[in-house]
This record gives structure tokens, C-alpha cells and sequence, in this order.
């Protein structure tokens, strides 16, 4: 009786020499590991087509095309939309104010990063400082946006403290502080960028503590002995180690940035010079049903990230 395993891979191995039995061997192995990660990867990609990449190609697709959502005919219109936003001042305001909402990219990256600075060391209570500030990343923004128009209500806190502080200090006769935050067209916008900036501060401190956290102690030690002050270790040491991070959440911050819309629609609804770009593409599809606009406005929105990401990537990244 035979007690002879089979060969795995026929009868035409056994024609092979041993080195090219084992290439075969590890050739079919390789394809396996890389069957079974596709398998993994299965579910994420799915849903990435799914809910990703397919709305991305149809946008696209709806940007060039009229859209007619009763029967779902579309028809080519030779980049009409795009013409008709070119030509509307509508859409050049809300571009505007989603350009000058960047200026809040640089303030919270420094904050940020001084912030993450700050809870780095090993003092007492630094743990629950961590805590604290990133209570406002998991606050759910329609309960934030409730809160935050408490305080810039005409009675609000924020009113109140000026009040208060002006008529202590002999500045205002009366200690009523009247400004309407979200009404003033001058600050509305400036209202809006301060609450994108309380709720983002601590999420980003903890990237930039994560990539504090990596630099080699013997390096800042060895700073130290050779006598910089914590002003050139900070500039000549930590921000160089920590530019990747620096790109990273420069990057999230800017796409976050150009794509303000929930901090609109909760706190002023677009109103007193707040309408971004973002709420304009909202309103071309679900107030006015035209969905082909919404998506060439949306395209525009992107192309902007786009070029914005690239100067990000030539300035912060490594230049070999």
C-alpha cells in the first residue's frame, strides 16, 4: 500500500528540480496571503465603493448633465453649470467666505500645537487637562451650536463678560453689551470661525501630542546641555520632528475649513454674510432641486482643496 503524500501541484512539479519546486511552493503561498488580505479588505472596499467612490464618479457625472429627478433622465449641457456659476455673484460670495474661513487654519494649528506642547509634561492633573480639552471633539455639534447661540444671544455670556469687564474697568458707562454675533454681517463669519475653533482645538492637540510624544527625549536632552532655551528647542527641534504632523493636521484643517457647513446651518443658517460654498451646493440641492449645479459647485469646492493640499505638501513636505 502506497503511503505517499500526493504532490500539491500535480505531476508536472515532480519534472521540476528542488529550487523550482520551492519558487512554485512560494509563489502559491504568496497568492494565498495575498487572496486571503483581499478577503479582508473585502467589506472596506465595498463600502468605499459604496458610499464613496460611486457618489464621487455620479457627482461628477451630474456636474456636466441636467438632471430631471422625477423620471431620473439626464441630458448633456455643455458645462452650463459651471458657466452659470462662473457668471453668479451668489456663488462668488459664499467662495469668499469659505476662502477667508482658512484664517482659522493657522490659529488653531498653533494653538494646537503650543496647547499639546503645554499638556506634554509631566505635571499633576496634565491627564484630566487632556481629558477636558477634547470634550468639545465628542460633543455632538447640534448640542455645541445650541450652547454656543446661548452665549452669543444679546443676553448672552459673552455680552454679559464684556459688560462686565468693560464698566469695571471705567471703559463702558453701562455694564449692557449689545453686539449681535451672528446678525453683524463685519462678524458673523468671525463668530462662526471661533466656534469651528473651540470645537477642533483639542482634536488636533492630541495629533500634535502624539507626535511630540515620538521625538527621542535624549535629543532635547542634548539641546539642553548645549545650552538652548526653550524657545530654540521649540523652534529648531520640535517643530522640524513634528512636520509630518504638522502637514497632517494642516491639511485636515484646511479640507475642514473649505468644507464649513454644519457650524453654519446650526449657528446662523447661512445668513449675515455666513453662506459658504458648502451651503451653497446644500441649497442648490435640496432647496432649489438642482442637483447638476450642486455637484459643479461641489467640483469647484474640490479643486480648490486640491490646489490648496498641493502648496501644503510643497511647503511642509520633504523636499528631496
Amino acid at each position: 500500500m502506497n503511503h505517499e503524500q500526493p504532490c500539491p501541484f500535480g505531476a508536472a512539479a515532480l519534472l521540476l528540480p528542488a529550487s523550482g519546486r520551492l519558487s512554485a511552493e512560494a509563489t502559491m503561498k504568496s497568492h494565498n496571503y495575498t487572496a486571503t488580505a483581499y478577503l479582508f479588505l473585502a467589506p472596506a472596499l465595498i463600502l468605499l465603493g459604496i458610499f464613496t467612490f460611486w457618489p464621487v464618479g455620479f457627482n461628477t457625472y451630474l456636474a456636466f448633465h441636467d438632471y430631471a429627478i422625477a423620471d431620473g433622465v439626464t441630458t448633456w449641457n455643455d458645462f452650463a453649470h459651471f458657466k452659470y456659476i462662473y457668471d453668479e455673484s451668489l456663488f462668488h460670495s459664499a467662495l469668499k467666505n469659505s476662502l477667508l474661513y482658512l484664517l482659522v487654519v493657522p490659529c488653531i494649528q498653533l494653538a494646537a500645537l503650543l496647547m499639546a506642547k503645554l499638556v506634554n509634561n509631566k505635571l499633576p492633573g496634565m491627564t484630566f487637562f487632556r481629558a477636558t480639552y477634547y470634550i468639545p471633539v465628542i460633543t455632538a455639534i447640534s448640542v455645541a451650536g445650541v450652547a454656543w447661540a446661548f452665549v452669543y444671544k444679546y443676553d448672552g455670556m459673552l455680552n454679559g463678560f464684556l459688560g462686565w469687564v468693560g464698566h469695571a474697568l471705567g471703559l463702558l458707562a453701562s455694564p449692557e453689551v449689545q453686539i449681535d454675533w451672528l446678525g453683524n454681517p463685519d462678524i458673523a463669519i468671525f463668530s462662526v470661525m471661533a466656534f469651528t475653533f473651540w470645537k477642533g482645538l483639542g482634536y488636533y492637540m492630541v495629533l500634535y501630542l502624539a507626535g511630540l510624544q515620538a521625538i527621542p527625549a535624549e535629543v532635547e536632552e542634548a539641546a539642553i546641555l548645549d545650552g538652548a532655551n526653550a524657545w530654540d528647542r521649540f523652534w529648531k527641534i520640535t517643530v522640524p520632528m513634528v512636520k509630518p504632523t504638522i502637514l497632517l493636521c494642516t491639511l485636515l484643517s484646511t479640507i475642514g475649513a473649505m468644507k464649513a457647513f454644519q457650524e453654519v446651518i446650526v449657528l446662523s443658517k447661512g445668513q449675515a454674510d455666513t453662506y459658504t460654498a458648502l451651503y451653497y451646493v446644500f441649497d442648490q440641492a435640496f432647496r432649489n432641486y438642482n442637483f447638476g449645479r450642486a455637484a459643479a459647485a461641489g467640483l469647484v469646492v474640490t479643486f480648490f482643496c486640491m490646489m490648496l493640499a498641493i502648496v501644503q505638501f510643497r511647503f511642509f513636505g520633504d523636499r528631496k
